[in-house]
């Protein structure tokens, strides 16, 4: 039986890094800042638009740094209580807690399956929060608009979480985003990440945290911070992504469109989370129905040599390391659908055929319901 994977990371050929390569053999500057990372925030910036700069991006070696180091740059009171959604990567959370501040967790749009700007309102309603971090769930975009808006009436500092949305959630005026650049999302460079801000104050300080918290122009320790730098061959990795970009884009959006008229057709009884259509995504998650163990469907899944995960589920409250963190309101959408959602098949290179044996592993698990 031929396996059908998960996925299947899509990062740039040795040829198409050569010239990169070789501009390091040329420079012999390796890491700290070098010359290829200095183009790659500026075509960050430039793929950012509206007249991003180059300085109000810094690279780090990942994106759980990035959000570290964002929610350093902060200043917030040790403790400070930071909203995030119950359905999201781990690190999100993780992020939080080893910055010192304490993780509150809120509930989920049902649609979107978002953090966002209505839900965060209400729990500043009903108890202290110090910031809030929405997560571009399954690179689905947040309004920025909004989230500008909403930090204008709060006075409240916002750090998207965009790990997987790079090319999707675009930055705000007044909201810091932070992207992923690992090997399994849209955009990759094995391990990398960049945070945006407008600010270039909040971005010159989140670099220097990022280097140990070394204030360069006197040679001397400022404030504590970590190794977060990002060499100049993961650099050149994401150069070599960018050229090769706009090919990913369509082979991503074509996949997302044959796969979107294969599911409607085959397995109607799934759920989708509601999101742009034209997007570029790198996983492909369904809601399965109410009642369903995405558990056991995995299992079914399994034995059809088909692939899946249950991404970002259950929700965070179950998570054993978590059992004791704070709930703003209820998590009723949440536990539900944390239940319920399903990482299927999703990488470029898929065939139609592989697409119609996910849609029929997936409508025999629907037929054997209760039984699976």
């Amino acid at each position: 039986m031929t396996i059908i994977p998960l996925l299947v990371p899509h990062m740039p050929q040795a040829d198409s890094l050569l010239p990169y390569l070789r501009q390091i053999d040329q420079n012999r500057h390796y890491t700290n800042f070098g010359p290829l990372n200095a183009e790659f925030e500026r075509r960050i910036a430039a793929d950012a638009g509206r007249q991003w700069l180059p300085e109000q991006v810094t690279t780090v070696s990942n994106c759980t740094v990035g959000l570290e180091l964002a929610l350093q740059a902060l200043k917030l009171r040790p403790g400070a209580r930071v909203l995030i959604p119950a359905i999201t990567f781990a690190a999100t959370v993780t992020s939080v807690i080893r910055v010192g501040m304490t993780p509150v967790l809120s509930d989920v749009d049902r649609h979107s399956w978002l953090l966002n700007p209505r839900l965060a309102r209400a729990a500043i309603a009903s108890g202290r929060i110090d910031a809030v971090i929405p997560v571009s769930t399954f690179a689905c975009p947040h309004d920025t608009a909004e989230w500008d808006a909403f930090v204008r009436d709060t006075s409240l500092p916002v750090v998207v979480d965009a790990a997987g949305a790079f090319g999707n959630q675009g930055p705000g005026e007044l909201i810091d985003v932070v992207y992923s650049f690992h090997a399994t999302k849209s955009f990759g460079t094995a391990e990398g990440g960049a945070v945006l801000s407008r600010s270039l104050e909040r971005i010159k300080h989140i670099r220097k945290l990022s280097n140990f918290g070394i204030d360069t122009s006197i040679g001397m320790l400022d404030s504590i911070g970590t190794n977060g730098k990002m060499s100049e061959y993961h650099a050149a990795i994401g150069l070599a992504s960018f050229d090769q970009w706009d090919d990913t884009k369509r082979a991503r959006r074509d996949l997302s469109g044959r796969y979107a008229q294969a599911l409607a057709q085959n397995c109607p009884f799934l759920g989708y989370q509601t999101k742009p259509a034209d997007g570029i995504y790198p996983l492909l998650p369904v809601l399965l129905p109410s009642g369903a163990s995405a558990a056991r469907w995995s299992e079914h899944l399994a034995k059809q040599g088909i692939q899946s995960r249950r991404w970002y589920s259950p929700s965070l409250r179950a998570h054993p390391a978590l059992h004791n963190i704070e709930i703003s309101g209820s998590l009723d959408v949440a536990n539900d659908i944390g239940q319920r959602i399903l990482g299927i098949p999703f990488f470029i290179g898929m065939t139609d055929e592989d697409i119609a044996r996910v849609c029929a592993a997936l409508a025999q698990a629907h037929l054997q319901g209760d039984s699976l």
